[in-house]
Order: C-alpha cells, then structure tokens, then sequence
C-alpha cells in the first residue's frame, strides 16, 4: 500500500520514491513487529544501497560520524559514574528525600532538567543517567514501576532540551541558520530567558501525566523501601574524586568549545581515555568496551543513513513542501492559526525524520522563508519551531535517549508505551505553547 501510493509521487525523484518507500516500510515494522530495531534499521540501509539510492560508501561513512564517538564516550562516562559509587550517592541524596514513588518522579524530574546546561547531548544526558536509573530500578520490587521511570527519564531528557542553547546541537544549528538567513541570533542567555521557563513547566506536567498514564494510585502512593549501602560512605574514594574531576572537565570543555575549539565527541573520546588511563584511570579497556551499547551503536549510524538518503534525495523537502500546501500556512493572516499549523508542523516533524540535526537543516530554513513571506518575527518562528523540533517521544526510533534506555537490560518499556503517551503529550505541548505565546512570551517580546 506504500509503495502504491508513493509512487503517484510524479513530482518526486526515483531515488525519492525509493527511500520514502523504504523509510515509510521501516518505521512500520519498528511499530508493528518485535523485530530488533538495530536488525531492521540496518536491513533498511542495505535496501537503499541495493536500490541504488545512496552509494555503497555512505553507510560506512556513518560509523566516523561524530555522534557515534560522542555516544560511546558518553556510555564509559556513565559506566564509570556507576561503578566508582558517584552514581549510587546521587542515588541515596534523591531516595532520603523521596518518601513515595511519586516523589521519586518528581525529585527525579527535577534533577534531570539542570543537565540541559551541562551536557550539550540528549543521548549523553541519557548515557550519564542510566546508571541512576539502573541502581534504583533494581530496588523496585513493581516492574510496572520500574516501566513508568525508565519511561520519564528520558522524556524529561527530552522535554527540558529547550531550557538551553547547548541542550542540543540541533539549536546550534538553527540558531546559525537564523544568523544566515535573517541577519540575527539568540545569545545563550535570551535562550535561556525565552525557554527555561517552559522547558520546567513541561517537565513537570508530563512528569504528571506519566504518572497517572502508567501508575494507578496505589502506586503512586507506595512508600519507597530502597536502601543503597554503597552511597553512605562520608569520604570519596581516588577513583570518585578522579571521575568527578574528569566529568566536570569534560562539562567545561563542552560549555568552552568557542574558546577552544575541541569538538563536543573530541572531548568526550577525551575523557574515555583518561578514565581508562592505565594506572591511573578508574577502569580498563575492555571493561569500558562492554559498558557501550554497540547494538545502539549500529542503529544509530544506520538511522542516520536513513536520515541522510531523505535529505539528499529531496523526500523530505517534497513532504514539508506538501505538508505546507495542504496545512495552509502560508496563506494565513491570522497570527493564532500561524502558531498552532507552525507548532503542529513541528511537533510531528520527528516522524518523518527521526535525526534531529536533519530536522533543524531541513526545516528551519523552511520556517525562517515563511516568516519572510508573512513578514513574522524570524526570531519567535525560529524558536518556537525549535521547541516543536525537540520534542520527539512517539517512537523509540525517534531519540537516541529513548533508545538508550530502551535498550539496556532491564525490562523497560515497548513502542506501544510511547505512543499512548504520544497521543496526551502532544496535546499537552501544544496548549503549553499557546498559553506561553499569550502570557509568558509577550511579557519578554517573543512574538510572531
């Protein structure tokens, strides 16, 4: 049934044809089947090549991406956060304070939403707190329990993105792309000003919403029975102090990149080395090479092959361009319909292309000539359709947070999980928008 509508696609290219056929085809069986994302994911790869849709070379050449070296240094980071204790003393400050489960989420909730200043990676955030997620979970005696905290962690990961311009490098992106195209930008601090407010609303109303989705009352209610041993030591150790001493570097280089020049994968394959530094790290080679999901690895190097073939073949723009036809947008002269079809636009984007940095290359310079048309303000168009462009939880495939923790051994949560979650988040996120637009925003002078 793809294939046959597709292909009434006369206005696109035949190499379009094929790697919408073959990504649409894709997304189906990581919904619909158990099949191993990774296995479909690189199935999928081998289609285009096979079709001659992207040459052999750009499927290997996705493995030197920087984001598959910023991953892996982000996993033996937080595998050493883990085996040094630094994670389970997190543990025991969050599990003193928490009385009840949903006091775990919430306290949780709250420590995840600083990390947008501090690590400049959705999946390092992701990589830097599994650990934590790992030594509590294992505590939990309800796995339904378990499911709705490996469910929130990354969706505050990705909810609190916009409290930050280093949340993402897909805002670093945009926000260049406005300094190309419309001649201005957002300094960190106007970010931070336009978007830390609602970053924290969002965090906690889908906090709430997780809640009451996938834990009945009982269980929210339940007193915590957690005790972590090894967090209770009034000293820290050599090997605490040498990794709390490299991950804070790290966090400095990542926030000093301008000054510097060492790129954000550059510093993280950094602190890999020196964490596994013989004789003086905290752990070996090898240890450190199990610590990395390299079946997360091989997805994410073949999903960005699969993002790339819908850039450079023209599939993506051929359905940005139908979709603005169709929402109507451009003939708009009411303000209130451009911010609900712009923020819709956006909010769905991440299902047709799951690389966030391809979301921000492909339609911000789509957004920003729209604002030129209907003479808006390119800064509040820009920003807000980054805001949209975050958000990205209805699929695993969707966030390589998501599928960080996905992934790891314990049983977590399936496709279905995210999409009933999907089905009140969006709502949710854009009615948060039209109430920012109309109060918060119009106070500081983000308007359209």
């Amino acid at each position: 049934m793809a294939a046959i509508a597709i292909n009434f696609a006369q206005d696109l290219s035949i190499a379009g044809r094929w790697s919408l056929l073959i990504f649409c085809s894709t997304v189906l069986l990581w919904i619909l089947t158990k099949l191993n994302v990774s296995y479909v994911a690189m199935v999928a790869t081998l289609a285009l090549v096979l079709t001659r849709t992207i040459p052999q070379g750009r499927v290997f050449e996705a493995l030197g991406n920087e984001i598959i070296w910023l991953m892996i240094g982000a996993f033996i980071l937080g595998s050493a956060i883990q085996k040094t204790g630094l994670s389970a003393r997190l543990n025991q400050l969050i599990v003193d304070r928490a009385k009840t489960v949903s006091g775990l989420f919430w306290l949780m909730t709250a420590l995840i939403i600083p990390l947008s200043f501090l690590i400049p990676s959705t999946s390092g955030r992701a990589a830097v707190t599994l650990p934590i997620f790992r030594s509590v979970a294992t505590e939990l005696r309800d796995p339904k329990i378990s499911r709705g905290l490996a469910i929130l962690m990354p969706t505050i990961i990705l909810v609190s993105t916009i409290v930050s311009l280093v949340g993402a490098g897909s805002h670093l992106i945009a926000n260049e792309l406005l300094m190309q195209m419309a001649g201005q930008h957002i300094s960190f601090g106007q970010w931070a000003l336009y978007g830390l407010p609602f970053g924290i609303i969002a965090s906690f109303v889908s906090c709430g919403a997780i809640l009451y989705i996938f834990l009945d009352r009982r269980q929210r209610k339940q007193p915590l029975q957690i005790s972590i041993e090894s967090a209770v030591k009034s000293k820290f150790s050599r090997m605490e102090c040498m990794t709390l001493l490299i991950a804070l570097s790290m966090l400095a280089l990542w926030l000093t990149e301008g000054l510097h020049g060492l790129k954000i994968a550059t510093v993280s394959i950094l602190g890999a080395v020196l964490i596994t530094l013989p004789n003086v790290g905290v752990m070996s080679w090898k240890e450190a090479l199990k610590s990395v999901s390299w079946n997360l690895i091989i997805f994410v190097s073949s999903a960005l092959v699969l993002g790339q073939s819908l850039v450079q073949t023209g599939a993506s723009k051929w359905v940005i361009d139908h979709t603005f036809n169709m929402s109507g947008i451009a003939n708009q002269e009411s303000q209130v319909m451009v911010l609900l079809i712009l923020t819709a636009i956006a909010l769905t984007s991440h299902l047709y292309m799951t690389s966030h940095a391809a979301r921000a290359v492909a339609l911000v310079p789509a957004f920003l000539s729209l604002a030129a048309t209907l003479n808006l303000n390119p800064v509040a168009v820009m920003f807000i359709g980054t805001l949209g462009m975050d958000y990205c939880l209805t699929m695993p495939v969707s966030s390589k947070a998501l599928l960080v923790y996905q992934d790891c051994e314990d049983k977590t949560f399936n496709s279905r999980d995210l999409f009933r979650l999907s089905l009140i988040m969006i709502p949710l996120h854009l009615g948060l928008v039209v109430v920012f637009y109309f109060t918060y925003w119009h106070w500081v002078g983000l308007k359209l």
